[in-house]
């Protein structure tokens, strides 16, 4: 267990569970508005864990406004400012629409970016890290949470208290389960998602953009990222078994036979390309909201709702809801007289804002072949500027669906 970043208290005003982007962006803001706050993780940073990447523009504000986002500049990521989406031969492609001030998106490894975050929280006042502390219960006095019980990788077992418990902690959240925390809806994944880092990835132009690939139900993508990488992603149909088999006996060669097959044009693009890690991913996962509070404990991130990785949301999802928990928490005065107050508020809020885009990736984790009309669709956005742009706007929250369907009924031939 490491220590870092302040003292051990008694009492903290808040204990966060997980230290990675939701779990550091949170406890930076609360350390800035003035609470104590101890932030633990079971794992040791830097490391590495399974993620879509993405940061849309949108969060890249929202990190710049946190003060953080010239230290993640320091890394190679290159930034990206357009989007190529190819739905069979509907190609639709532009700029992504700028977000205030805001051009440029990113595709950090979570090595970097991570760390950073980390380092960043601990050194805001009142916070204190614990690195290689695993929580494997809750603190109850009557129905209130008020602390986690745990233990390093020696086997050492503390407790630490809190008026508040929050858990960061990811999609098999232990403060989720121990809390009792309601599923209030989810949708299982009929989609594998999986991706590998590769190197000497022939670009396709020289601006760098985020590529989406769809071919009836198979789909892929091509992220650059640090090390003058490229994250080579497939989304592979559970359905297709023997697919499946492959990916796991022999990762490699099932990426390259996968492009050869569905996409052969990035495919010759990643021939001579170098596999640099090991295949990792989810086989398995569901799309689901919990309620998001309760006495003396909160959820934030991928702990309160996951998105299909398809829609490249859930990095944004993770640091924004931080700044909306914060926000809630740091304007709220008696919190111990407020639970269900502020339970309701932060639901309303937090769903207001991600609902939408849950309802898409609900549609997209589904296995379902592209119709006529899909098809037409793309075809329509493509053929126009302005629809590309509300299109694109939907990934960063320049533009909702509804903005998307005025721009198209004005395209319609009159009668349609």
């Amino acid at each position: 267990m490491e220590l870092w970043g302040g003292v051990i208290l008694k009492t903290y005003d808040a204990i966060v569970v997980g230290a990675r982007n939701a779990g550091a962006t949170l406890a930076a803001y609360l350390g800035k508005s003035g609470l104590q706050v101890l932030l633990v993780d079971r794992s040791f940073f830097p490391s590495d864990v399974i993620s879509t990447h993405t940061i849309f523009n949108n969060t890249v504000e929202t990190l710049r406004d946190l003060g953080v986002m010239e230290r993640l500049l320091t890394d190679d990521a290159p930034p990206i400012g357009r989007t190529r989406a190819q739905f069979n031969d509907a190609v639709i492609e532009g700029q992504m629409p700028v977000y205030g001030e805001e051009a440029d998106s990113y595709c950090f490894r979570r090595t970097h970016f991570d760390k950073v975050l980390l380092d960043f929280a601990c050194e805001q006042p009142g916070v204190t890290a614990v690195e290689g502390f695993r929580v494997t219960d809750l603190l109850r006095e009557g129905d209130t949470v008020v602390g986690v019980r745990g233990q390093d990788r020696e086997g050492n077992v503390t407790e630490y208290r809190a008026r508040i418990v929050i858990g960061a902690d990811g999609r098999n959240s232990i403060v989720r389960k121990a809390a009792g925390a309601v599923k209030k809806t989810s949708t299982p994944s009929q989609y594998a998602s999986l991706y590998a880092y590769f190197s000497n990835v022939e670009q396709m132009s020289d601006e760098v953009q985020f590529e989406l690939y769809t071919r009836e139900i198979h789909r892929a993508y091509l992220f650059p990222t640090s090390n003058q990488q490229v994250c080579v992603v497939m989304q592979v149909p559970l359905c297709e078994t023997g697919w499946i088999e492959r990916f796991k006996r022999e990762p490699e060669q099932a990426i390259r036979d996968y492009y050869k097959v569905y996409f052969p044009r990035p495919s010759e693009r990643i021939a001579d390309a170098v596999m640099e890690e090991p295949l990792r991913g989810l086989y398995s996962y569901e799309n689901y909201w919990y309620e998001g509070m309760g006495q003396g404990w909160a959820l934030v991130g991928d702990a309160i709702c996951f998105k299909d990785p398809g829609v490249g949301q859930g990095m944004h999802d993770a640091i924004f809801g931080a700044r909306m928990l914060s926000e809630l928490l740091a304007g709220t005065k008696d919190w111990e007289q407020s639970w269900q107050m502020m339970a309701e508020q932060y639901q309303t809020r937090i769903e207001n804002e991600f609902m939408a885009r849950y309802h898409q990736a609900v549609t997209v984790t589904q296995v379902a072949p592209l119709t006529e009309q899909d098809l037409g669709a793309f075809q329509l956005i493509a053929s126009s500027p302005l629809a590309t742009e509300k299109f694109l706007g939907f990934f960063n929250y320049t533009a909702e669906q509804e903005d998307l369907g005025a721009v198209l009924q004005t395209l319609l031939p009159a009668g349609n």
